[in-house]
C-alpha cells in the first residue's frame, strides 16, 4: 500500500507542477516552435551540400558528388581576398565594437540624470534600423552628386567632390564606422545590464580608500565585466567565417569597383547563385562556415578554459 501511496503522491505533485508551469510553457511555445523550425527542421538538408541538386529528383535523390562542391569556395582567385576579408573585417569588429560598447556602457551607467533612457535608446535605436534603410542613409552622406560630405562639407571647403563609390581605399574605414554605429547598442545594453549589477559598495569602499574614477573603472568595472566580455567574444569568435550580408553588399551598393575590399564569403556564395544558380555549391559554403565556426568557439573555450575554467562557456 506504502508503494502505491508513493506513485498517486508523486503523479499529483507532477499534475500540480504542470498547472503551476503550464503558463510559463505556453509562453516558451512560440519561441520553441520558431527554434524548431528554423534550426531544426532544415537539418536534413545539410546533405545537399554534398550532391549536385537537381529539382526534379529532390534532395535525397539528386546525384551524390562527395566534396566537389567544396572545391567552389577554394579553386577561384577570389578564394585569398573573400577569406582575407571576412576574417580580419571581423577581427576588427569584434576589437572595435567591444572596445567601444563598454565604453559608451561605462559613461551610462555614470549617468544619473532622466535623461538618461533617452541616450539608451538612441544608442540602440541604430541596431533597430533596416540594413536596407542604412544603406540609404550612408548613400545619403556619400553620393557623389547629392551627398552631403560632398556639398555640405568638401564644396565649401574648396575641396573636389570624391566619388566615394569607386575609391576602394575609403571603404575599410567606412564599413568599421557603419558596423560600430549600429551594432555598439547591442553589446553595451548588455554590458551596462553587467556593471548595474556590481555591487555599489565596492566602489563606495574604492572612493574611502581614495580611488579616482579612472580607477575604479580599471580596477573594480572591467575585472568584473570579464565574464560578460569573454563570453561575448567567444559568441562573435563563433562568427567569424560569416558577415553581415546587408553590410558588405546593400552598404556599398553591389559596386564592383570595390569588390576587393567588401567581397566576403557570404557576398561571393550570393553573387555565385545568382549567376550560376547552384544551390548545392551555396550549401557547401553554409555548411563550411558552420563547421569552422563550431571549431573556433570549441578552440577559444578550451584555450579560456586553460587560462581560466570560471570564465569558460563550458
Amino acid at each position: 500500500m506504502s508503494g502505491v501511496a508513493k506513485q498517486q503522491g508523486k503523479q499529483m505533485t507532477q499534475k500540480r507542477n504542470l498547472k503551476r508551469y503550464l503558463p510559463l510553457y505556453l509562453m516558451a511555445l512560440p519561441g520553441m516552435l520558431y527554434l524548431f523550425i528554423n534550426n531544426y527542421m532544415p537539418l536534413p538538408g545539410l546533405v545537399l551540400a554534398f550532391k549536385k541538386f537537381n529539382a526534379r529528383k529532390g534532395i535525397f535523390k539528386s546525384d551524390f558528388v562527395g566534396f566537389k562542391n567544396f572545391k567552389y569556395l577554394f579553386a577561384t582567385k577570389d578564394a585569398f581576398i573573400i577569406t582575407r576579408n571576412t576574417i580580419l573585417y571581423n577581427v576588427i569588429f569584434i576589437i572595435v565594437n567591444t572596445v567601444l560598447a563598454i565604453f559608451v556602457a561605462i559613461l551610462l551607467a555614470e549617468m544619473t540624470s532622466k535623461i538618461k533612457k533617452v541616450y539608451q535608446s538612441a544608442i540602440l535605436l541604430p541596431y533597430m534600423i533596416s540594413m536596407v534603410i542604412v544603406s540609404y542613409l550612408v548613400f545619403g552622406f556619400l553620393s557623389t552628386e547629392n551627398g552631403f560630405i560632398n556639398n555640405s562639407i568638401l564644396r565649401p571647403l574648396g575641396k573636389d567632390p570624391v566619388a566615394w563609390y569607386m575609391e576602394k581605399k575609403y571603404w575599410p574605414f567606412i564599413l568599421v564606422f557603419v558596423s560600430a554605429w549600429k551594432g555598439v547598442g547591442y553589446n553595451c545594453v548588455i554590458y551596462l545590464a553587467s556593471i548595474l549589477g556590481i555591487d555599489r559598495s565596492i566602489y563606495e569602499s574604492a572612493a574611502i580608500d581614495g580611488a579616482s574614477k579612472w580607477q575604479q573603472i580599471f580596477k573594480i568595472t572591467i575585472p568584473m565585466l570579464k565574464t560578460t566580455i569573454v563570453m561575448l567574444t567567444l559568441l562573435a569568435i563563433g562568427r567569424i567565417f560569416y558577415s553581415d550580408f546587408g553590410l558588405f553588399y546593400q552598404v556599398p551598393q553591389n559596386q564592383g569597383a570595390l569588390f576587393s575590399v567588401t567581397n566576403t564569403i557570404d557576398t561571393y556564395v550570393y553573387r555565385g547563385l545568382l549567376e550560376l544558380g547552384d544551390m548545392s555549391m551555396s550549401s557547401a559554403a553554409g555548411l563550411y562556415q558552420s563547421i569552422v565556426g563550431f571549431i573556433l568557439v570549441l578552440g577559444s573555450n578550451l584555450v579560456v578554459k586553460k587560462i581560466d575554467p570560471d570564465y569558460a562557456l563550458f
